[in-house]
């Protein structure tokens, strides 16, 4: 049974991701930082994003009850970007990843999406240790990690990649 829980802050909904926000994915997983930093997913339509919703989000969302949330303005019901917790191949325990339009970056809407999300985590869904990975060249990244209270733990490459990325951590004390 998929667990729908939709998380408020004071200004975002972050909503389960699901095949109707494909035309959205679509768009944020083809901007340049998305491709740059995160990587090329191979969603080249809305149908491609809606089979990469359908096959890469929901089953997780499914088993564990918590998975890929699209970020949506409240003021405007605006989608602006996504924030997730991620059971990733390589990777010990979950990891928190967050990607946001371009028009959206620089307004806190990644601290605030990604603090409300790490809260809930711990608090809701019983998460004892959080991670995150991110490219060596993406300091805004590192910075949003660090003001979340994850520090450097060292860096990893993950299976069928070649990239050594950052590893940060944190653990629900």
């Amino acid at each position: 049974m998929i667990i729908r829980k939709t998380i408020l802050t004071e200004r975002l909904i972050l909503k389960p991701t699901i095949e109707e926000d494909a035309e959205f994915i679509f768009e944020l997983l083809n901007t340049p930082k998305w491709l740059k930093f995160i990587g090329d997913r191979n969603v080249n339509s809305s149908i491609d994003a809606a089979e990469y919703i359908k096959t890469r989000m929901l089953p997780q969302l499914e088993r564990l009850g918590y998975g890929n949330y699209t970020v949506v303005r409240t003021s405007d019901n605006v989608k602006i970007g996504t924030c997730g917790l991620f059971d990733r191949e390589g990777l010990e325990g979950i990891d928190i990843g967050f990607a946001f339009l371009p028009g959206y970056e620089g307004q806190g809407y990644g601290f605030e999406s990604a603090n409300k999300l790490k809260e809930v985590a711990f608090e809701e869904f019983g998460i004892k240790e959080m991670n995150a990975i991110t490219s060596k060249e993406n300091i805004n990244c590192q910075k949003l990690l660090e003001k979340l209270g994850l520090k450097l733990k060292g860096t990893t490459i993950l299976p069928n990649e070649k990239e050594e990325l950052l590893l940060y951590g944190i653990k629900n004390e």
